[in-house]
């Protein structure tokens, strides 16, 4: 089966973290949504941008979860976890800078 622009991008994502830094649960959402800030972010996607995304896809898993705070109230470890991601995010956005998704970002009208 074929996948859609947005599943191809989290599979990149995906890809560029080490196995044992993955979640395990329902993965594929939290990776579309870091797909979601390669595609509006970009390499300006900030370790806070990786952080709201994974308090979207944890809030209905574990409302109660301690790290579901902002970004500037978790400790320095907490917030080191969420670097690999933003670094996966970085590269593939940098990858897919050279190769247009056919979003008519690039059209001349």
């Amino acid at each position: 089966m074929a996948l859609n622009y947005i599943d191809e991008i989290a599979r990149l994502v995906r890809a560029e973290i080490a196995p044992e830094a993955r979640p395990a649960e329902r993965a594929d959402d939290l990776y579309r949504l870091y797909a979601l800030l390669v595609l509006v972010k970009g390499e300006a996607t900030t370790p806070a941008d990786v952080h709201n995304a994974w308090s979207v896809w944890m809030l209905p898993q574990d409302p109660t979860h301690s790290s579901l705070r902002p970004f500037g109230q978790l400790d320095e470890n907490t917030k080191q976890e969420d670097l690999p991601f933003v670094d996966a995010i970085h590269k593939v956005a940098r990858s897919l800078s050279s190769a247009p998704m056919g979003d008519g970002s690039d059209a001349i009208d």
